[in-house]
Parts: C-alpha cells; sequence; structure tokens
C-alpha cells in the first residue's frame, strides 16, 4: 500500500503505541493516537500537527468505540490499519485474583480489541483492504506464574484473532497478532497491578515479581525498533500471521513449541488410543 495511510491505535500515551503513532507519522501516515487522558499526547501531537490527532479512548466503554470510529471514517473516510494496543500487566496468583480483575483483564484485552474490530471491518469489508494489528504477547504462549488472568485474556485474543484472520483474510484484510516479549516501556513499572502473594506461592509468584520489578527501565527491547519491524511486517507481500518480538520471545515460543511436540510424542499412543474400535486411526 503506498498511499497515506490512516491509522486508529489505541493505548499511546506512553511505550509501544506511542512508539508505533512515531513511526507511522515519520513513514507520512495519519494516525488517530488514542488514550484515556488525550492531554498526555500533547507534545507528540505538537511535533506531527498534520499527521497526529489526539482523541479520549477507554477501550473498555465500549459505547464510546462506536461513536469515535463514526468520527475518524467522517474526518479521513477510512481506516487502513486498526491496532488494539492498550493494556496492562497484572501480577497475581490464581487463588488471589478475583473476579473483578479477571473481568476487568478480559474487557481491556478481549472484549474492548473485539467491539473495535467489529466497528472498523465493515469500511474495510466494503473496500477490500485494510490491516488490524492485535498486540498481544509472549505470555500469551509462554506462561508465567502470577500473570493467569494477564496470560489469559491474551490467549483469548489470540484465538479471536487466529479466527478472524481466516474469515477476514479472503476478503483482503490482513490480521497481525504481535507477541512481544520484554520492551523498555511503562509494563513492569507503574502500570503493572500487583499484590501481596500468601507466604505459599513467594517462591513461584513472590520471585517473579522481584523479577519484574527488577527489570523495569532495562529490558532489552526497543520500542521505536519494535514499531519499525511492525510496519516492515505489514509492509510485505505475504505478511505474518504472528510476529514476535524480541530474543526472549522467540526463544521462549520456540521452547514452548519444543516442550509441546515432546509430550504429543511421549502421549501419542494414548491419545490416539480413545476412538471407537471399529474406526481405524490413520497413520
Amino acid at each position: 500500500m503506498t498511499e497515506t495511510r490512516v491509522w486508529l491505535i489505541t493505548g499511546t500515551s506512553t511505550g509501544m503505541g506511542r512508539a508505533l503513532v512515531e513511526a507511522a507519522a515519520t513513514a507520512g501516515d495519519l494516525v488517530v493516537a488514542t488514550a484515556r487522558r488525550p492531554q498526555a499526547l500533547d507534545e507528540l501531537v505538537a511535533r506531527h500537527p498534520e499527521q497526529v490527532r489526539a482523541a479520549r479512548l477507554d477501550v473498555t466503554d465500549q459505547a464510546a468505540i462506536a461513536p469515535l470510529v463514526a468520527e475518524v471514517l467522517a474526518r479521513y473516510g477510512r481506516i487502513d490499519v486498526l491496532v488494539n494496543n492498550a493494556g496492562h500487566g497484572h501480577l497475581d496468583s490464581v487463588e488471589q485474583t478475583s473476579d473483578i480483575a479477571l473481568r476487568q483483564l478480559f474487557e481491556l484485552h478481549m472484549f474492548g480489541p473485539a467491539a473495535l474490530v467489529r466497528a472498523v471491518l465493515p469500511g474495510m469489508r466494503v473496500r477490500g483492504s485494510g490491516a488490524i494489528v492485535q498486540m498481544s504477547s509472549v505470555a500469551a504462549q509462554y506462561v508465567f506464574p502470577g500473570f493467569s488472568g494477564y496470560c489469559a485474556s491474551k490467549s483469548a485474543l489470540e484465538g479471536f484473532s487466529e479466527t478472524l484472520a481466516a474469515e477476514v483474510g479472503p476478503l483482503g484484510i490482513r490480521v497481525l497478532i504481535v507477541e512481544p516479549g520484554g520492551f523498555r516501556t511503562e509494563f513492569c513499572g507503574d502500570t503493572l497491578l500487583e499484590c501481596d502473594p500468601i507466604p505459599a506461592y513467594q517462591d513461584t509468584v513472590g520471585y517473579l515479581q522481584k523479577l519484574m520489578k527488577g527489570a523495569d527501565g532495562v529490558q532489552a527491547g526497543d520500542p521505536a525498533r519494535a514499531a519499525q519491524a511492525i510496519l516492515t511486517a505489514l509492509g510485505a507481500e505475504n505478511p505474518p500471521l504472528r510476529l514476535p518480538l524480541g530474543d526472549d520471545a522467540v526463544d521462549m515460543i520456540r521452547a514452548k513449541l519444543e516442550s509441546l511436540t515432546a509430550e504429543i510424542s511421549t502421549w501419542e499412543s494414548l491419545a490416539r488410543s480413545t476412538n471407537f474400535a471399529d474406526v481405524l486411526t490413520p497413520r
């Protein structure tokens, strides 16, 4: 796609979302950058006054989604790229995670993005083009103690997105699931919601909590380079469905796949033993 694209990006006040706004604007595209506090984007808009427009959006407020999309369409005529980026971490043991906390994570990482996808799809479908970028996490593939709600909500987003890709791919719409590892964002800082684990979980959840806090500000991943990688993938003739970002993400996902393959091989005989006796299992 060589013409100027119109982007709608959520969660742009810091981190990966902000880096994506910068990358898209630098590439000459038009960006509607959303945040719960759009004033946090004043400096970004001032540097790209012709290309970046800030808008207020809390993605958990589904009533606000359709009016925002309608406003963008009225102003620009189309949305070429939707990036569902808004999110935050939540560190707690399963035993201590409340229903309220779980529902909030799913509203943020699953139901809000799903509503945005539904809102932009009619226009993309009519034009026969467009891209939907779902910012997931390596944690959707490689789980960590203490991140049950976060891992579950990101895994749900991935299942939703893979199904979406199968439906809209034939219509000319691309879906890109991005799975970052550790990047130098606010994820391990003030935005990380955490608990005081009970003694039984100090060696698992408590240990990871210390690791996360120790990693804040020294992660290997550069958000600006991640944003450029996403633009490169979107511009490819055959873009991937999933894009892990960072050495840690690639290594952890490979380790997970190897472990899963080994486990299937170990238990294959038992797994194949569950057919009716008169059904031959294909080999």
